[in-house]
């Protein structure tokens, strides 16, 4: 359990929450699958073995999984998506390429360079006309990265899910990286359960933190619970 500090740990089904991608989706790409006997390699490997046999994401794979997923909603193939990962990890050297500093400044570069190799002419040229425009590229990656922090590497190290004013914080290595309120560090789903139990001043008071934290980690779980059952 030592090795899991630092790095979060997450279900599918607790990353859909967070990220509104479904947990099936998440499970194909993670562990890869067949579709009509054609084998489909993962688009890249879980930062989290516990071996059972489960998948399991750590808060890397977490950020991964919002840019592959906002790439092939824009009509790019997952076999594309993986091309792109490939290629950046060579680059970059980095393991997890998709949610960097550096894939954001040169990403479109890397899928220029998968789609030129792309043996069907016409799809090479719808997509290659879309990584022509810098600001296509830009208009998916800049919301997707903004509310992350960076450490030195360029490599995301906290996730603001609702935007810095949000003061909801995803950090791996805090509570294995679940969503804490940034003002009591108490987790959100720990201090809403409370509230459906106590009502809002009763929390707080259990939990000595300001009712203004109760009041903002019921929104953000009540707000993950409606997306669900969506």
């Amino acid at each position: 359990m030592n090795a899991l500090v630092g790095i979060g740990v997450y279900t599918p089904a607790e990353a859909e929450r967070l990220v509104d991608v479904p947990a099936g989706k998440i499970t194909r790409w993670l562990r890869g699958h067949s579709v009509q006997g054609q084998d489909y390699a993962p688009l890249w490997m879980p930062q989290v073995d516990i071996g059972d046999g489960r998948v399991y994401l750590g808060f890397r794979d977490l950020m991964e999984v919002r840019v592959a997923d906002a790439w092939i909603a824009k009509g790019i193939s997952a076999i594309r998506v993986r091309a792109a990962i490939e290629l950046a990890r060579e680059v970059y050297g980095l393991e997890r390429p998709l949610s960097t500093d550096a894939f954001k400044t040169n990403g479109r570069d890397i899928f220029m360079k998968v789609t030129e190799r792309d043996s069907d002419g016409v799809e090479r040229e719808r997509l290659l006309n879309t990584f022509r425009k810098q600001y296509v590229f830009s208009s998916i990656m800049e919301p997707l990265l903004r509310n992350i922090d960076f450490d030195a590497s360029g490599v995301p190290e906290i996730w603001w899910p609702k935007g810095r004013n949000g003061q909801i914080v995803v950090d791996p290595k805090r509570s294995f990286g679940q969503p804490i309120d940034a003002v009591s560090s108490v987790p959100t789903a720990i201090l809403a359960a409370a509230a459906k139990l106590q009502g809002i001043d009763l929390a707080a008071k259990a939990y000595d933190v300001p009712a203004s934290s109760v009041r903002r980690a019921v929104k953000f779980e009540s707000g993950r619970e409606t997306r669900l059952a969506a």
